[in-house]
């Protein structure tokens, strides 16, 4: 890891007298800097990214391939530099930090695939007589020019998952990183440089949330991409015009265990997923629901392993929970912890904070109009609730303005069918926690938890447009 990364405009370097300081979060202290964007550089980001169009758009299968298994090449060779970035910048720790820099690979891998896909049908156009002597074909076209905005929590996996469809789509783009964690993106566009992207056809600008602003509502831009809270991505929604967005929000994601289910089982499970970098991913497990047949031997078993996990430095090998973003961030949750509490909420495990660290936290009788309940927690903690009636539980999960995925334990195939066709969520997952995500599967949420889809495939639809050619073809006579 460098002590300075400058920027890059239009595919190439760029220093700025302006810069922006990145922080270890667990220490503290300034781990490096990079170049700063302002009003200014972004236009000329986007002007270039406008007059790249051409040349992404006609930019060959095999090419994009290529840049995207260079890609592949030099991250699986830069893993552990990647992983130590991460580390430092988000204070993941350092087994999580480096399986996100895995998937990085996984996703640019996947990305690679889809540029060998059809990308378009033949239609048959005489289904009615005025239409004979008709053909039909369809293809998916570049968008153009593509604003990406990425959140601090991912920032390798959440940046591929725009930028390399992106890349298999032929869009240009200009990416603004988190401030928070700009460096692994700013180390991802250092690699599609080496890879030989068209003069122009990307940027990378970190630069402060106003200034990044003005993606949004520059009419250049054809698509814009957004992950983040809900409140931001649903002001931004109202800023972009005509343009086309697509929102990956936040979300309070449940979990439902049935009498059923092996609990120990789901109990590692739901560790995991409820407590992963400390809780700070919009598919962390917040809300358990217990059938109450089990519901006290699983309370004791989630509780002795929430004990169990070690809480410290992230660049410590043994560290499962590390600090959070900020110690702003850390204080919000433990105050919505102790409001919880005062209004007759049970502390079950944890509910301390030291800075920014914030233990493993579990509660039970959390009112529905506490912000744990109804709000995005997005920190270590998650509350438990029992249940009689399975598709009472399954309301209880509908429950919430987010929709993003949901969790259910169950052994019967019925009650997951049901858990599938009525949970009002983007994505449904059996026998496992609603954190489990592979990266080309579709992945985005309704109600507040966003529009659209992620997952290469799908995205790519998001970055393309359907053109048609309709043929009359030549009458006899």
């Amino acid at each position: 890891m460098r002590t300075h990364y400058p920027l890059i405009l239009g595919a190439r370097f760029h220093d700025t007298p302006a810069r922006l300081e990145v922080r270890d979060k667990f220490t503290g202290e300034v781990a490096a800097t990079t170049a700063l964007a302002d009003e200014a550089l972004l236009d000329e980001a986007v002007a270039k990214a406008c007059a790249a169009a051409d040349s992404m758009r006609d930019l060959p299968a095999y090419r994009r391939r290529e840049i995207l298994d260079h890609c592949v090449r030099r991250f699986e060779e830069r893993a552990e530099e990647l992983a130590m970035a991460l580390c430092v910048e988000a204070g993941k720790p350092i087994r999580d930090a480096r399986g996100e820099a895995t998937r990085l690979v996984d996703t640019f891998r996947a990305a690679s695939h889809e540029t060998s896909r059809s990308a378009g049908e033949v239609m048959t156009m005489d289904i009615t007589p005025r239409a004979q002597g008709y053909r039909g074909w369809w293809k998916r076209v570049p968008i153009g020019p593509c604003a990406f905005i990425t959140p601090f929590n991912f920032p390798l996996n959440l940046v591929a998952h725009k930028v390399a469809p992106a890349i298999a789509a032929g869009c240009p783009f200009v990416l603004k990183p988190a401030s928070a964690t700009p460096i692994g993106a700013l180390i991802v566009g250092e690699t599609l440089i080496e890879a030989g992207m068209p003069d122009g056809s990307f940027s990378v600008v970190p630069c402060p949330g106003a200034v990044g602003e003005r993606l949004v509502t520059d009419e250049r831009i054809k698509l814009v991409s957004f992950t983040g809270s809900a409140s931001v991505g649903w002001a931004l929604k109202v800023k972009c015009g005509k343009k086309k967005i697509a929102l990956e929000l936040g979300g309070n994601a449940a979990c439902v265990v049935d009498r059923d289910a092996d609990i120990e089982d789901a109990a590692a499970r739901i560790v995991v997923g409820a407590f992963y970098q400390s809780g700070q991913s919009c598919i962390s497990v917040q809300r358990i629901f217990v059938h109450a047949d089990v519901h006290e031997s699983f309370r004791e078993i989630l509780v002795g392993k929430m004990r169990a996990l070690v809480m410290g430095d992230p660049k410590d090998e043994a560290t499962f929970i590390g600090p959070m973003i900020s110690e702003a961030e850390a204080h919000r949750v433990d105050h919505w912890v102790q409001t919880a509490v005062g209004r007759g909420a049970r502390l079950l495990c944890g509910g301390g904070r030291d800075g920014a660290m914030m233990s493993a936290t579990l509660l039970e009788n959390v009112p529905d109009d506490e912000p744990l309940f109804a709000d995005e927690a997005f920190g270590p903690v998650a509350i438990l609730e029992p249940f009689t009636d399975f598709d009472a539980a399954l309301r209880r999960v509908n429950a919430s303005r987010f929709g993003l995925q949901a969790g259910v334990f169950t052994r019967d195939i019925d009650r997951a069918m049901r858990a599938w066709d009525r949970l009002e969520v983007g994505g449904v997952v059996i026998g496992d926690v609603p954190s489990w995500r592979v990266d080309h599967m579709p992945y985005g949420g309704v109600k507040d938890s966003g529009l659209g889809r992620e997952g290469i495939r799908f995205a790519i639809e998001e970055m393309t447009e359907v053109r048609l050619m309709a043929l009359r073809g030549r009458r006899e006579t």
